[in-house]
């Protein structure tokens, strides 16, 4: 097999919509404080269409409360740069079986029939403890909803990509895990710990199925993100043990992200990525 040659002088410009004409579903985008939405805002800025999931109805149940999807969708509608591109939203209890395949279906049929970006960031938040606390029910829960759908969410993205001309460019599974791996572990969390160690384990055994789609899949570690949960001492404990003095925000794992999304990262998958900035555990 010949050698490709050296890219052109053209080919190492930076195109500024990298993602232009390319379509995207990102699910756990339901607040503006969250990766979720961080992470579609930069998608939309780099040219693609995007599809936002939310489920409303499990941030309400929480501290910090339920945000509106129609504003979510509006902040990340303005973010968009190619004026062909578009953006959508839309509900779904990914913990019930089904639902992961229709969110798929729904996110392509709007998008135009096509889905070249699966970003699984979505994740059940609370019920969980330590090894003394869980019961089968926090155990049961935080799988269907932590590791299972994002599961029957590949499935039926790979199906969808199946139907494609072979080869097709452009195909990206981006996950989410938590450095639950990392020193100390998360003791306190165990069920949530549990289900994101799933996702980085199968991260190169997904890698290896897709591949023949012309489909990348890694999973990013973006550690400690300020996404409203904590705030007054211990907020600023965790913003000491940073090199940078500050916490990490929603767009700081998002650049990475998106990064992987586009074709410069065509060559990096199988992967599982600390976006940490140096957190000193």
């Amino acid at each position: 097999m010949p050698r490709l040659p050296h890219p052109t002088v053209d080919e190492l410009r930076r195109d500024p919509l990298p993602l232009r004409g390319r379509t995207a579903l990102v699910t756990g985008a339901s607040r503006r404080g969250g990766i979720g939405h961080a992470v579609a805002r930069r998608l939309a800025a780099y040219g693609a269409s995007v599809y936002l999931h939310h489920h409303v109805p499990h941030d309400a149940e929480l501290p910090w409360g339920a945000d509106s999807p129609q504003a979510v969708a509006d902040s990340v509608r303005a973010a968009l740069t190619d004026p062909a591109a578009r953006v959508h939203e839309g509900p779904a209890d990914l913990g019930e079986p089904a639902a992961p395949a229709a969110l798929v279906a729904t996110a392509a049929e709007a998008l135009g029939g096509r889905l070249d970006i699966l970003v699984a960031n979505h994740a059940r938040s609370g019920r969980d403890g330590t090894l003394d606390e869980i019961d089968a029910d926090m155990l049961d829960t935080h799988w269907a909803v932590d590791t299972r759908s994002v599961i029957l969410l590949v499935q039926a993205y790979a199906r969808l990509r199946a139907t494609l001309p072979p080869r097709t460019p452009g195909g990206r599974v981006l996950m989410m895990t938590s450095g639950q791996d990392i020193a100390g572990g998360m003791p306190g969390e165990l069920a949530y710990a549990l289900q994101k160690g799933a996702l980085a384990s199968v991260t190169r055994s997904l890698a290896t199925t897709l591949a023949d789609l012309a489909v990348t899949v890694n999973t990013v570690n973006p550690g400690p993100v300020d996404t409203d949960y904590l705030t007054g001492q211990a907020y600023e404990e965790v913003a000491d043990r940073f090199p940078a003095g500050r916490w990490g925000m929603p767009d700081d794992p998002a650049r990475l992200l998106a990064w992987l999304a586009t074709d410069e990262a065509h060559w990096v998958t199988g992967q599982v990525i600390d976006s940490e900035g140096g957190f000193r555990r």
